[in-house]
């Protein structure tokens, strides 16, 4: 299911350049189709490219980190030794040593393949969704609710994402700090994840800082430039280009992003927020499963 989900929100994304290109282009459905397919694999192959190069710079710089890493434990020990206090020090840095770092990483990568490697069949369900979606002016009902909310979300969250990435990444940059189109490129797809990506996206380098400068300053700074903004985007821009958003809880979203991601992994935490949407919208249309779309929105019904 995780290829169709994927080419059903990419369908949102894609669609509202299909209906310019044959609203306002003057062109056939099935070349403004091909058109948007076009601008849509291009995109994917350039995000795929990006992940492609930064696993592979992470590869490459895998062993060096591991080994920084266990000479940093072994000086943070040194303190303790100088106390005559014996908490383990020695196994503990041993077992740093020893982490499978290489290997968890080849594992991450494999994860990635086989996402890539799906491409083609979301590619195929891109191509029928486009073909068989009404036109919206014939679109009504609960249909049309789910269409409009969904793509404003998705369209407003993958430009914020992306905007977000691109300034992440350069500012990381600009501080030297190695792997910073990696961090980039984590910044963009954790993003999607509501709540708690942001935060991740983060506190992700903290390790290569620390590991990579020794001014306390450069590294709260490399922590703190990009985290101010994604707390000015998220909390400032983010609001006003999407309105009332999907209307659910932020429980609601957390427990979603639980399930999601327990059922489907990463894939299922980027679309956690969208698909809990679809289900209140869904369940609100029902008289008995009313109060149930209330919770998720954080109403409690009167009854309660």
């Amino acid at each position: 299911m995780v290829p169709f989900v994927l080419a059903l929100f990419i369908t949102y994304l894609v669609m509202p350049l299909v209906e310019f290109l044959r609203l306002r282009a003057r062109m056939p459905r099935v070349l403004s189709v091909l058109i948007a397919l076009a601008g849509t694999v291009a995109l994917l192959t350039l995000l795929g490219m990006l992940i492609t190069k930064s696993t592979g710079q992470l590869l490459e710089s895998a062993d060096i980190y591991q080994r920084e890493l266990a000479a940093l434990a072994a000086r943070l020990f040194s303190v303790l030794d100088r106390f005559g206090l014996e908490l383990g020090q020695r196994p503990l840095i041993e077992a740093i040593r020893q982490l499978p770092i290489l290997s968890m990483l080849r594992s991450t990568i494999g994860t990635i393949v086989d996402l890539v490697s799906t491409g083609a069949l979301v590619v195929v369900f891109v191509i029928y969704l486009l073909l068989s979606r009404r036109p919206p002016e014939l679109q009504q009902g609960v249909y049309a609710e789910i269409n409009a909310k969904i793509r404003k979300y998705l369209v407003a969250k993958f430009v914020i994402s992306a905007t977000t990435g691109a300034i992440v990444g350069s500012i990381l940059a600009l501080f030297g700090l190695e792997l910073a189109l990696v961090f980039g490129v984590m910044a963009f797809l954790l993003n999607f994840i509501p709540s708690v990506g942001s935060v991740v996206a983060t506190l992700l380098p903290i390790p290569i800082a620390i590991l990579q400068f020794d001014s306390p300053w450069t590294i709260a700074a490399i922590v703190l430039i990009p985290g101010v903004i994604q707390l000015t985007i998220g909390n400032g821009i983010e609001p006003v280009l999407m309105g009332e958003g999907l209307d659910l809880h932020p429980i609601a979203v957390l427990l979603a992003l639980i399930f999601w991601g327990l059922l489907w992994g990463p894939v299922g935490m980027l679309l956690a927020a969208p698909m809990t949407a679809v289900l209140r919208i869904i369940l609100e249309r029902g008289e008995t499963t009313r109060p149930i779309a209330d919770v998720l929105a954080g109403r409690l019904p009167a009854s309660f």
